[in-house]
Protein backbone atom coordinates (compact mmCIF):
# COMPACT_ATOMS: atom_id res chain seq x y z
CA UNK A 1 0.00 0.00 0.00
CA UNK A 2 3.23 2.38 0.17
CA UNK A 3 2.65 3.01 -3.41
CA UNK A 4 -1.08 4.07 -2.68
CA UNK A 5 0.18 6.38 -0.10
CA UNK A 6 2.93 8.24 -1.90
CA UNK A 7 -0.02 9.11 -4.69
CA UNK A 8 -2.24 10.22 -2.66
CA UNK A 9 0.08 12.68 -0.98
CA UNK A 10 1.54 14.72 -4.11
CA UNK A 11 -0.49 17.90 -4.98
CA UNK A 12 -2.69 17.35 -8.21
CA UNK A 13 -1.77 20.60 -9.52
CA UNK A 14 2.27 19.04 -9.82
CA UNK A 15 1.56 16.01 -11.44
CA UNK A 16 0.61 15.47 -15.75
CA UNK A 17 -2.41 13.19 -16.74
CA UNK A 18 0.11 10.42 -17.86
CA UNK A 19 1.30 10.77 -13.80
CA UNK A 20 -1.74 10.53 -12.52
CA UNK A 21 -2.77 7.20 -14.68
CA UNK A 22 0.49 5.68 -13.04
CA UNK A 23 -0.75 6.76 -10.01
CA UNK A 24 -4.14 5.13 -10.63
CA UNK A 25 -2.62 1.80 -11.63
CA UNK A 26 -0.32 1.63 -8.93
CA UNK A 27 -3.49 1.86 -6.41
CA UNK A 28 -4.78 -1.05 -8.07
CA UNK A 29 -1.73 -2.89 -8.44
CA UNK A 30 -1.25 -2.57 -4.72
CA UNK A 31 -4.60 -3.95 -3.32
CA UNK A 32 -4.82 -6.40 -5.47
CA UNK A 33 -1.69 -7.58 -4.17
CA UNK A 34 -2.97 -6.59 -0.17
CA UNK A 35 -6.45 -8.40 -1.11
CA UNK A 36 -7.16 -11.96 0.44
CA UNK A 37 -7.43 -14.96 -1.61
CA UNK A 38 -11.33 -14.73 -3.10
CA UNK A 39 -14.03 -16.92 -1.89
CA UNK A 40 -14.67 -20.10 -3.38
CA UNK A 41 -17.69 -20.06 -5.60
CA UNK A 42 -21.22 -22.03 -4.35
CA UNK A 43 -21.97 -23.09 -7.86
CA UNK A 44 -19.97 -24.08 -11.45
CA UNK A 45 -21.53 -24.12 -14.93
CA UNK A 46 -20.60 -26.87 -16.76
CA UNK A 47 -18.36 -25.98 -19.75
CA UNK A 48 -17.71 -28.36 -23.33
CA UNK A 49 -14.63 -30.54 -22.45
CA UNK A 50 -15.31 -30.63 -18.48
CA UNK A 51 -15.84 -33.87 -16.26
CA UNK A 52 -16.92 -34.19 -12.73
CA UNK A 53 -13.58 -35.49 -12.14
CA UNK A 54 -11.66 -32.66 -13.31
CA UNK A 55 -13.98 -29.90 -11.60
CA UNK A 56 -14.30 -31.80 -8.01
CA UNK A 57 -10.32 -31.73 -8.73
CA UNK A 58 -9.82 -27.86 -9.77
CA UNK A 59 -12.24 -26.58 -6.21
CA UNK A 60 -10.37 -29.14 -4.04
CA UNK A 61 -13.60 -31.62 -3.72
CA UNK A 62 -14.11 -35.34 -3.80
CA UNK A 63 -15.83 -35.54 -7.02
CA UNK A 64 -18.33 -38.89 -4.72
CA UNK A 65 -19.37 -35.54 -3.18
CA UNK A 66 -20.10 -33.29 -6.23
CA UNK A 67 -21.99 -36.20 -7.91
CA UNK A 68 -24.46 -37.18 -4.61
CA UNK A 69 -24.66 -33.04 -3.86
CA UNK A 70 -26.03 -32.84 -7.62
CA UNK A 71 -27.71 -36.17 -7.81
CA UNK A 72 -25.65 -37.70 -10.90
CA UNK A 73 -25.27 -41.23 -11.11
CA UNK A 74 -22.55 -43.69 -11.32
CA UNK A 75 -21.92 -42.91 -14.37
CA UNK A 76 -20.75 -39.53 -13.36
CA UNK A 77 -22.24 -37.82 -16.46
CA UNK A 78 -21.90 -34.30 -16.37
CA UNK A 79 -23.64 -31.63 -19.82
CA UNK A 80 -22.41 -28.35 -20.68
CA UNK A 81 -24.62 -25.60 -19.34
CA UNK A 82 -25.52 -27.54 -16.38
CA UNK A 83 -24.51 -25.92 -13.19
CA UNK A 84 -23.19 -27.89 -10.37
CA UNK A 85 -23.50 -27.18 -6.40
CA UNK A 86 -20.48 -27.19 -5.32
CA UNK A 87 -21.56 -27.46 -1.69
CA UNK A 88 -23.85 -29.36 0.37
CA UNK A 89 -27.38 -27.49 0.22
CA UNK A 90 -28.15 -25.52 3.12
CA UNK A 91 -32.28 -26.53 3.47
CA UNK A 92 -30.93 -30.00 3.94
CA UNK A 93 -33.63 -31.88 6.54
CA UNK A 94 -31.31 -32.36 10.15
CA UNK A 95 -31.59 -35.88 11.23
CA UNK A 96 -34.03 -36.65 13.73
CA UNK A 97 -33.45 -38.12 16.91
CA UNK A 98 -34.87 -40.92 18.77
CA UNK A 99 -37.27 -39.66 21.80
CA UNK A 100 -34.91 -39.25 24.93
CA UNK A 101 -31.91 -39.02 23.49
CA UNK A 102 -30.31 -36.13 24.06
CA UNK A 103 -27.02 -36.96 22.07
CA UNK A 104 -26.72 -35.12 18.58
CA UNK A 105 -26.15 -37.08 15.55
CA UNK A 106 -22.60 -37.72 14.11
CA UNK A 107 -21.21 -36.63 11.34
CA UNK A 108 -20.43 -39.73 8.99
CA UNK A 109 -16.79 -39.93 8.20
CA UNK A 110 -14.88 -40.90 5.12
CA UNK A 111 -13.80 -44.53 5.36
CA UNK A 112 -9.98 -44.85 5.62
CA UNK A 113 -9.30 -45.31 1.65
CA UNK A 114 -7.59 -49.01 0.72
CA UNK A 115 -4.25 -49.14 0.00
CA UNK A 116 -3.05 -49.20 -3.22
CA UNK A 117 0.34 -50.09 -4.62
CA UNK A 118 2.96 -47.26 -6.28
CA UNK A 119 5.69 -45.97 -8.40
CA UNK A 120 7.19 -42.94 -8.95
CA UNK A 121 6.20 -41.48 -12.56
CA UNK A 122 9.60 -40.58 -13.93
CA UNK A 123 12.73 -42.48 -13.39
CA UNK A 124 15.81 -40.03 -11.84
CA UNK A 125 14.96 -36.31 -11.13
CA UNK A 126 15.08 -34.15 -8.38
CA UNK A 127 11.30 -34.27 -5.97
CA UNK A 128 10.69 -30.96 -4.06
CA UNK A 129 7.57 -31.01 -2.52
CA UNK A 130 5.34 -27.98 -2.57
CA UNK A 131 2.47 -26.57 -1.81
CA UNK A 132 -0.14 -24.42 -4.18
CA UNK A 133 -1.71 -21.35 -3.51
CA UNK A 134 -5.71 -22.96 -2.50
CA UNK A 135 -3.49 -25.33 0.08
CA UNK A 136 -3.06 -28.41 -2.54
CA UNK A 137 0.46 -30.57 -1.93
CA UNK A 138 2.42 -32.27 -4.31
CA UNK A 139 5.59 -33.32 -5.74
CA UNK A 140 7.81 -31.19 -8.58
CA UNK A 141 10.28 -33.48 -10.23
CA UNK A 142 13.12 -32.30 -12.35
CA UNK A 143 14.38 -33.91 -15.61
CA UNK A 144 14.12 -33.38 -18.99
CA UNK A 145 11.78 -32.15 -22.73
CA UNK A 146 10.46 -35.44 -23.41
CA UNK A 147 11.24 -37.92 -20.41
CA UNK A 148 8.95 -40.38 -20.32
CA UNK A 149 6.59 -40.34 -17.53
CA UNK A 150 4.52 -43.49 -16.46
CA UNK A 151 1.14 -44.29 -14.39
CA UNK A 152 1.90 -44.05 -10.46
CA UNK A 153 -0.47 -46.78 -9.92
CA UNK A 154 -3.50 -49.12 -12.53
CA UNK A 155 -6.61 -46.72 -13.30
CA UNK A 156 -8.29 -44.77 -16.03
CA UNK A 157 -7.69 -41.74 -17.39
CA UNK A 158 -10.36 -39.55 -16.59
CA UNK A 159 -9.61 -35.94 -17.32
CA UNK A 160 -6.66 -34.90 -20.46
CA UNK A 161 -6.92 -31.33 -21.12
CA UNK A 162 -5.42 -27.83 -20.06
CA UNK A 163 -8.41 -26.47 -19.05
CA UNK A 164 -7.34 -25.87 -15.18
CA UNK A 165 -5.06 -22.71 -14.53
CA UNK A 166 -1.39 -23.58 -13.21
CA UNK A 167 -1.37 -27.24 -14.17
CA UNK A 168 -0.54 -26.61 -18.01
CA UNK A 169 -1.77 -30.12 -19.96
CA UNK A 170 -2.60 -31.64 -17.03
CA UNK A 171 -3.95 -36.16 -17.29
CA UNK A 172 -5.71 -37.05 -14.45
CA UNK A 173 -6.12 -40.93 -13.49
CA UNK A 174 -8.89 -42.89 -10.99
CA UNK A 175 -7.27 -45.55 -9.35
CA UNK A 176 -9.94 -46.34 -6.73
CA UNK A 177 -12.98 -44.49 -5.77
CA UNK A 178 -10.95 -42.86 -3.16
CA UNK A 179 -8.07 -42.40 -4.92
CA UNK A 180 -6.43 -39.97 -7.93
CA UNK A 181 -3.46 -38.91 -9.47
CA UNK A 182 -2.32 -35.73 -11.46
CA UNK A 183 0.36 -35.04 -13.97
CA UNK A 184 1.35 -31.61 -14.88
CA UNK A 185 2.89 -29.55 -17.70
CA UNK A 186 3.01 -32.61 -19.68
CA UNK A 187 4.55 -32.12 -23.45
CA UNK A 188 2.74 -35.15 -25.30
CA UNK A 189 -0.20 -37.65 -23.98
CA UNK A 190 0.23 -41.28 -25.32
CA UNK A 191 -2.98 -41.97 -23.97
CA UNK A 192 -6.68 -41.07 -24.35
CA UNK A 193 -9.26 -39.79 -22.01
CA UNK A 194 -11.25 -42.92 -20.49
CA UNK A 195 -8.28 -45.50 -21.35
CA UNK A 196 -7.61 -47.81 -19.04
CA UNK A 197 -3.72 -48.21 -17.72
CA UNK A 198 -1.50 -50.52 -15.84
CA UNK A 199 0.96 -49.16 -13.07
CA UNK A 200 3.95 -48.39 -14.91
CA UNK A 201 2.78 -47.31 -18.35
CA UNK A 202 4.27 -44.72 -20.31
CA UNK A 203 1.14 -42.13 -20.28
CA UNK A 204 2.84 -38.63 -21.04
CA UNK A 205 6.49 -37.01 -21.74
CA UNK A 206 7.62 -34.51 -19.63
CA UNK A 207 6.87 -30.50 -20.56
CA UNK A 208 8.36 -27.25 -19.45
CA UNK A 209 7.08 -25.38 -15.96
CA UNK A 210 5.59 -22.07 -15.55
CA UNK A 211 9.60 -20.84 -15.44
CA UNK A 212 10.46 -22.47 -18.52
CA UNK A 213 12.23 -25.32 -16.99
CA UNK A 214 11.30 -28.81 -17.74
CA UNK A 215 9.51 -30.77 -14.67
CA UNK A 216 6.69 -32.48 -14.38
CA UNK A 217 4.15 -31.38 -11.36
CA UNK A 218 2.50 -34.67 -9.66
CA UNK A 219 -0.24 -34.99 -7.03
CA UNK A 220 -2.01 -37.94 -5.11
CA UNK A 221 -5.32 -37.46 -3.93
CA UNK A 222 -7.12 -39.17 -1.13
CA UNK A 223 -10.98 -38.42 -1.38
CA UNK A 224 -10.73 -35.07 -2.59
CA UNK A 225 -7.71 -33.91 -0.19
CA UNK A 226 -4.31 -33.69 -2.19
CA UNK A 227 -1.69 -35.32 0.52
CA UNK A 228 2.00 -35.56 0.67
CA UNK A 229 3.03 -38.01 -2.23
CA UNK A 230 6.06 -39.32 -0.37
CA UNK A 231 4.02 -40.59 2.35
CA UNK A 232 3.04 -43.21 -0.71
CA UNK A 233 5.68 -43.49 -3.08
CA UNK A 234 8.48 -45.80 -2.47
CA UNK A 235 11.61 -44.90 -0.74
CA UNK A 236 14.36 -43.78 -3.71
Amino acid sequence: MRNARRCSGTPWRDHSRDLLRLCVLAIFVSLGACSSTPSKSATYTVKRGDTLYAIAYRHGLDYREVARWNGIGRDYTIRPGQVLKLGASSRAPTPSRPAGSSRAPSSPKSAAPVPIPWQWPVDGGLAKLTERPNGGHGLTISGRVGQDIHAASAGRVVYLGAGLLGYGQLLIIKHSDAYLSAYGHTQAALVKEGEAVIMGQRIATMGLGPQGVPMLYFEIRSNGTPGNPLMLLPKR
